[in-house]
């Protein structure tokens, strides 16, 4: 039997006679939502976003009531798009966080979980708090303040997919004198030293060298061009010794440098005294003569190990040369489980996906999710009902991007062929089988 004095049978009639009432139509949804009755409230929010398709209130309402239905796929395609927006409200987060957790990604969840406090303190008392173990007196209050030019990396290892021999290598290298300190000390060997990535773009240096700074919690200098050359004779090299100043001052620290070869190219091949003289500045920041490098980790990356002058890869400075290949078929089944998280996705066959993107590089893996998701997003627009990721869209999206990778090996293997007399291309040799 009806209730007459149901409200809503008011608004309904109302509704009759103003369809096209978006705000009416909008409380209507609210009311149903607060209610309880998530699928009517859905409904409701569909119909209203049909005529109102960038309506913000109603994109996150039809989340809200896909979360209470436990429809946890459909309301994760809509709050991500709604982050990827840049709509990073409190409640907007707060939802995100609840979907993550109930996918069992509680790491993301309690991150985002603080980007909603930080906004709006109340929410220190929603049992969210317990639940993913964020506890206030650590987490509410700001964090200490980074020195200026110091970046604090949150990613560390088990958020770069594959490369282990490469990360074995790093752990040698870098985290291991770190972590092992008495032990290294007893075989006479120092901290710090330096690292000198090299392969085809897109294939996660930067990415690594960041996770490197964040596995042993050290401070983490980008180094760019930008940073340091400079059109007055001199102050490039003054730039370049700020910048080792500034991590031996704050150590322990990972320096990195990007595209390395552009600041330490071979002199031969240089005109202008200036550039050499650049060149000498870094050799000599490098040896640690004058200042000592100790816990300053330095870590440098190059699509072009062979426009490096040879002086960098003597012992004590760029001593050790690791070659980053693209990502083998675990590795680009990691990859794409990495990309995937926190996306609504069902069945995903990841080792199908792999042997479908072979020779792809992490970007070029990263393009297919991201195609996958656009065109999902565009079924969703039309129809309002999101959809889940599946092994099909990603395999669509797979067909449409070539691997970025094989320009480069072109080039790498003329090297490789005939300028490798120190050896230190065979890793590409061995790539390609060769």
């Amino acid at each position: 039997m009806t209730n007459s004095n149901d409200p809503l049978l008011a608004l309904r009639e109302a509704l009759k006679f103003s369809p096209d009432n978006i705000p009416l139509r909008q409380h209507i949804a609210d009311t149903l939502l607060n209610r309880g009755e998530a699928a009517a409230a859905a409904i409701e929010f569909q119909q209203a976003l049909a005529l109102a398709p960038a309506n913000l209130d109603l994109k996150l309402g039809l989340a809200r009531a896909f979360y209470q239905e436990e429809k946890d796929s459909a309301a994760l395609v809509i709050i991500e798009d709604l982050l990827d927006r840049g709509e990073t409200s409190a409640t907007i987060l707060t939802l995100h966080a609840r979907l993550l957790m109930r996918s069992g990604d509680l790491s993301t969840a309690a991150q985002q979980f603080r980007k909603a406090i930080s906004q709006d303190p109340s929410l220190q008392e929603s049992e969210l708090v317990d639940r993913l173990g964020v506890k206030q007196a650590e987490s509410f209050e700001p964090d200490a303040p980074t020195p200026e030019g110091i970046e604090k990396s949150s990613i560390c290892f088990e958020d770069v997919g594959g490369m282990e021999a490469v990360k074995e290598e790093i752990r040698l290298k870098i985290i291991y004198p770190l972590t092992h300190a008495e032990m290294y000390r007893a075989y006479g060997k120092s901290i710090g030293g330096g690292i000198l990535l090299y392969g085809p773009p897109g294939c996660g240096k930067t990415h690594l060298a960041r996770a490197t700074a964040g596995e042993i919690r050290a401070g983490f200098i980008p180094v760019g061009l930008n940073d340091i050359l400079d059109m007055w004779i001199g102050n490039s090299e003054k730039n370049l010794h700020q910048l080792f100043d500034r991590s031996r001052r704050n150590q322990p620290s990972v320096l990195f440098f990007d595209e390395v070869d552009a600041l330490a190219a071979s002199r031969a091949d240089l005109r202008q005294s200036s550039g050499k003289q650049l060149i000498n500045q870094f050799l000599t920041e490098l040896d640690g003569v004058q200042y000592s490098n100790e816990g300053v980790l330095i870590l440098a990356a190059t699509n072009a190990p062979w426009h490096l002058d040879t002086a960098f890869r003597r012992p004590g400075r760029f001593d050790r040369i690791l070659f980053v290949p693209p990502p083998d078929a675990a590795a680009r089944a990691s990859i794409l489980r990495l990309l995937c998280q926190g996306k609504p996705i069902i069945d995903l066959d990841y080792q199908f996906l792999a042997q479908k993107t072979d020779g792809c590089s992490g970007a070029d893996l990263k393009l297919v999710v991201d195609l996958a998701v656009e065109q999902k997003l565009l079924a969703a627009m039309k129809t309002g009902i999101p959809q889940p990721l599946t092994t099909k869209d990603l395999a669509t999206a797979a067909s449409g991007v070539k691997p970025s990778t094989r320009e480069w090996f072109s080039t790498a293997r003329n090297y490789a062929v005939h300028a490798n007399q120190d050896g230190n291309y065979d890793e590409i040799l061995k790539y390609l089988k060769m």
